[in-house]
């Protein structure tokens, strides 16, 4: 399935996968595709204009990749941390928003509540980009999507299995999977399962776009078939007070060679990082010949290039 892009409706935000359409997706998944490949003809419109980057958390891959297309796109990326700006003296959100807007063309930020991110786009003039939220990280899904593609060729009716947490990356996955019509598998201990009304949407948009999702707590089943295996670190930055707990809950789903020869053969695995050698992952898996971790961290760049474009100035693409 392709976008016919000159009939796509720019998304006003990006948000979460789900509040984009099939068509949208796959228009940014093209574009991304032709900005990947070294195309330029997309840098004069926004020569000059600003990009507000507002991190309330840290970041390598994010922080990077979207100054660099930022650069790409003729833009000037300006890094704004709480502690720089008078949010953190009580000026309300909804402010902050409406100032960004009259100085930047787009905002992107990397915060903690995805109500917070929600109130600031409610306000805002221009697009909110979600660099990550505790809820959902879109911005990965599309890398995730422009690397299988780029290796299969194609999304429909590929298979991918996610082992561990049911986290904001296992809840983007399952929304980006959902509407590229692919049958995601994802595999959690108890207590850990993806959101029930995020789940509930994928299950809604994989109806619709011919593609599946399914939830368990058995690795193998998960795993068993599929055509790229995902996982994720099992302690974040925030969770360190839980992390004995955490590492005692997930030892089983850990992402070995015996897990990974359950999957399809010529299977690939997949992880957004920081990655843990020895725990979610072994060290044989992430480094060895399956893994396409690298390509995926590249391919934060094209696709938020290409979102960041589609947003600001719609869908066009080389030669319209």
């Amino acid at each position: 399935m392709t976008a016919t892009s000159n009939t796509t409706t720019a998304p006003s935000h990006l948000l979460r996968i789900a509040d984009l359409t099939a068509t949208q997706l796959y228009a940014m998944l093209d574009l991304a595709d032709d900005m990947k490949d070294g195309s330029t003809w997309w840098t004069a419109p926004q020569n000059g204009t600003v990009l507000a980057c507002l991190f309330d958390r840290p970041s390598t891959r994010t922080r990077v990749s979207f100054e660099a297309a930022a650069h790409r796109l003729g833009m000037t990326p300006i890094m704004l941390r709480p502690d720089e700006l008078l949010l953190a003296r009580g000026e309300p959100l909804a402010d902050t928003a409406r100032v960004l807007s009259s100085y930047a063309a787009a905002i992107v930020v990397r915060t903690f509540a995805q109500a917070t991110l929600e109130e600031l786009a409610e306000a805002a003039s221009v697009p909110v980009v979600n660099a990550l939220t505790d809820a959902h990280h879109p911005c990965q899904a599309l890398a995730d999507l422009l690397t299988l593609r780029r290796h299969y060729g194609y999304l429909d009716g590929l298979r991918i299995a996610y082992v561990g947490d049911g986290n904001n990356v296992a809840h983007s996955l399952m929304e980006a999977g959902a509407l590229a019509g692919m049958h995601v598998a994802v595999s959690t201990p108890l207590g850990y399962e993806p959101d029930h009304d995020v789940t509930r949407r994928a299950l809604t948009l994989a109806a619709e776009h011919g593609g599946s999702i399914q939830l368990g707590h058995d690795p193998h089943s998960a795993v068993a078939g599929a055509d790229a295996v995902y996982t994720d670190a099992w302690v974040s930055m925030e969770e360190d007070a839980e992390r004995e707990r955490r590492l005692r809950d997930f030892k089983a789903y850990q992402v070995d060679d015996v897990l990974m020869r359950a999957a399809a053969p010529g299977a690939v695995f997949m992880h957004c990082l920081p990655a843990h050698r020895g725990l979610e992952v072994a060290a044989s898996v992430i480094d060895g010949p399956s893994s396409v971790v690298w390509e995926q961290a590249a391919n934060r760049l094209p696709t938020e290039q290409a979102a960041l474009h589609m947003l600001i100035d719609g869908p066009h693409r080389s030669g319209e």
